[in-house]
């Protein structure tokens, strides 16, 4: 039996083609992908996250339990500020990439992907039964909240006329559009508590809003109601791919797995190995050092071809060597782009590969990543 979120009913009412997603019932788009990519890279677009997880960890070994089990250092959070980090198993693999948000002294707020919402838990529960560093509470509070991302340029030009006021509670600011990168406050909207991030999974500036059902509900509406006289559009799972694709943000399935290091999939950067020890440290402290066999690089198709899919075979030299692991036609550069895992001595940038479609291998290059920066015209 899939699930659906608080929002199902009003994706119907839009008109969205639905699709399984993780078990979910979700919006893959509702005019055209490349329609609704383009209305979040120029003005703005609203997507249901609802089907991602919401974890607590509090207690006074909180913070002590979360940094051995998380790669990037949660000491450096005060509260109302969040990180983008990894929880790796013992051989460095990733079990699942997420947000860890500070919101007081002893309580954290991990916002994980929803295919991998069992998983996490499971393995949380496990560590914190051995862990002896102090009481840590683990709630998953993941069926308790829906939740809506609000991204685009404009976005922060509207946002104060749905959510006004100053935040209440976690931190102190003025109104929600004064939010910076990374921070987290909570607001009034009507009479629910909703929690306001600012972090994103597109590239472009924008906000991330948990709460209720039935806040979120009318979120979505209101959302709907005021946006529309500044270009924004409701948006599917299609366009978030293409915009994460874009500006090379790794989707879990796909660039990131249990047998794929953070070293190898190019997020070495939110790896604290000056912090103490933590799971799968001695892995990635090896792998910093000496380096790896494979990484992830971004290439540009440079033929013209039908655009590049995941599980593509990449070639080298006249032989497959990895494979494309996200892959699309990019709305915003009009050609196709992709991820893809190949040996180290080919993840130089301008190094020449070939994307096998459909029986036919077509050139590619290896570029910097983001493929494509927001704001670049």
């Amino acid at each position: 039996m899939l699930k659906r979120t608080a929002l199902f009913s009003a994706h119907q009412k839009l008109g969205a083609k639905i699709v399984d997603f993780g078990g979910w019932e979700m919006p893959i788009q509702y005019t055209s992908i490349t329609d609704e990519h383009l209305a979040v890279r120029r003005a703005a677009g609203i997507f249901d996250i609802s089907h991602m997880g919401e974890v607590t960890v509090s207690g006074p070994g909180a913070a002590a339990f979360l940094n051995a089990l998380l790669v990037n250092d949660i000491r450096k959070l005060a509260s109302g500020h969040g990180q983008y980090t990894l929880m790796c198993n013992e051989h460095g693999g990733v079990i699942d990439d997420l947000y860890a948000y500070r919101l007081s002294v002893d309580l954290y707020l991990l916002i994980i992907n929803a295919s991998r919402i069992e998983a996490d838990v499971a393995w949380l529960q496990a560590q914190a039964a051995k862990f002896t560093g102090g009481e840590v509470t683990l709630t998953d509070a993941s069926h308790h909240y829906a939740a809506i991302a609000v991204q685009g340029p404009k976005v922060r030009e509207f946002i104060n006329q749905i959510i006004p006021g100053p935040s209440t509670a976690v931190f102190t600011v003025p109104a929600v559009a004064a939010l910076k990168k990374n921070e987290i406050a909570g607001f009034n909207f009507e009479k629910h508590n909703v929690l306001v991030g600012c972090t994103g999974y597109t590239g472009e500036d924008g906000f991330e809003i948990i709460g209720p059902d039935s806040a979120i509900q009318h979120l979505w509406d209101q959302f709907l109601a005021v946006g529309a006289a500044f270009g924004l559009k409701p948006c599917g799972l299609g366009a978030r791919d293409t915009l994460r694709t874009e500006v090379c943000y790794p989707l879990y399935g796909h660039e990131l797995d249990e047998q794929t290091t953070p070293i190898e999939a190019g997020v070495g950067f939110f790896v604290a190995l000056d912090k103490g020890e933590f799971t799968g440290r001695s892995v990635l402290a090896t792998q910093k050092a000496s380096g790896v066999t494979k990484k992830l690089v971004a290439f540009k198709m440079t033929d013209k071809s039908a655009p590049p899919r995941p599980h593509y075979p990449i070639w080298a030299n006249g032989e497959p060597v990895g494979l494309v692991t996200s892959g699309t036609q990019s709305p915003s550069l009009n050609l196709g782009i992709g991820l893809g895992y190949v040996p180290a001595a080919l993840a130089k940038v301008d190094t020449r590969l070939e994307v096998e479609i459909r029986g036919k291998r077509f050139a590619a290059v290896v570029v910097a990543k983001p493929i494509f920066r927001p704001g670049q015209t």
